[in-house]
């Protein structure tokens, strides 16, 4: 026989059904896995995180609880932090939650020597949208201490490693589908939406399905049903989240358009880097033929500046022969004033002789007259 329940993906429904300690203790044994004594919710129980969206806001639920854990070598004490959210893509918010548990110094017990001991931290998401790994309702992140050199798990505990890692349970609830592999699933199909019916508020579920240990949680359900202050609270949440559905939509088309402006823009600019970088190359190829007439033209000065110094070469060659020249007709020169002074020293000579002749002449003359 179907039952009517109230359908839990709704915060109000949500926070309904762990107001109720023995549900609540019974939900979270049941995913961790482990035997809980005690389920005590911290102060912070149900914290409503505000994440802006615009002129509007999402709220995130945050349950706190510290709970006695009943293990093989006695109770242990562990902080659970669970949160429930509709999107799971803003993963700094998750960090930043988990952040303040680890820096949080009440999240601690004093030892007898007034040492303080970390608890150790299970963290528990019930996200509405899959993460990408499909087709598996319940992840359990847990960390193993791994001896590196050999390559296999060390069955050790520290509480070193225990108070710096944590294990967590990731609920997709888009993920649930039928058939129920295991109790755990079974459980959780509470929050499987194929079950809704007409009014998305309620879910169907045949009560005779669920093992008698977990029919607290269905009559819990069942009673959040049947409270009209519910059935408001999940009114405004589809109206909430119909606007952000709509502030999305709006924002997407303003984000569509800016985005085409902005391509309208680059294409532009880029158009106009097109252009400057086609003039620049043309003025490079300007630049360079002239720097190859330059080049052209020094290298006709330096093959004139070769031609002149080889005509100076000429030059200087010529003057030194004419130099050499000169010198040889100085000293021609000299020889011919040389042979100058000789042939006038033999005129004088001869003068001198045709003076002795004249004489001689006369007086031969003479000679003859008498």
């Amino acid at each position: 026989m179907k039952v009517a329940i109230a359908n839990p993906v709704y915060d109000v429904v949500f926070k309904y059904m762990m107001e109720d300690n023995e549900v609540a203790k019974l939900l979270v044994s049941s995913i961790i896995g482990e035997d809980i004594i005690s389920l005590k919710p911290n102060p912070q129980e149900f914290t409503v995180e505000k994440v802006a969206t615009g002129s509007s806001s999402i709220t995130v639920y945050r349950l706190d609880f510290s709970a006695q854990i009943k293990t093989p070598d006695g109770n242990k004490l562990v902080l659970i932090e669970m949160q429930k959210a509709s999107f799971p893509s803003d993963i700094m918010r998750f960090r930043g939650y988990l952040g303040k548990q680890y820096a949080d110094k009440n999240n601690a017990i004093k030892r007898e020597d007034g040492t303080l001991e970390a608890l150790p931290i299970y963290a528990i998401y019930f996200l509405g949208n899959e993460l990408g790994i499909c087709h598996t309702p319940v992840l359990k992140v847990s960390f193993n201490i791994l001896d590196v050199g050999a390559q296999k798990i060390v069955d050790a505990k520290s509480e070193f490693i225990e108070s710096l890692n944590h294990r967590s349970w990731i609920v997709q609830i888009s993920c649930m589908q039928e058939p129920r592999r295991n109790e755990l699933e079974l459980l959780l199909s509470v929050f499987d939406q194929n079950n809704r019916s007409s009014d998305h508020h309620i879910l169907n579920v045949h009560e005779e399905d669920f093992p008698e240990k977990y029919r607290p949680l269905i009559r819990r359900l069942k009673q959040a049903a049947s409270v009209p202050e519910v059935a408001e609270q999940m009114t405004v949440e589809d109206e909430f989240l119909d606007y952000l559905k709509n502030w999305v939509r709006s924002e997407s088309f303003k984000a569509r358009q800016e985005l085409e402006k902005a391509e309208k823009e680059k294409e532009k600019a880029i158009a106009q880097l097109v252009r400057k970088d086609e003039e620049l190359v043309k003025k490079d190829e300007e630049i360079i033929k002239k720097d190859e007439e330059l080049v052209k033209k020094d290298e006709e000065l330096v093959r004139k500046d070769e031609e002149l110094v080889k005509k100076d070469e000429e030059l200087v060659k010529k003057d030194e022969e004419l130099v050499k020249k000169d010198e040889e007709l100085n000293k021609k020169d000299e020889e011919l004033v040389k042979k100058d002074e000789e042939l006038n020293k033999k005129d004088e000579e001869l003068v001198k002789k045709d003076k002795e002749l004249e004489t001689y002449r006369l007086k031969l003359q003479q000679a003859g007259q008498l």
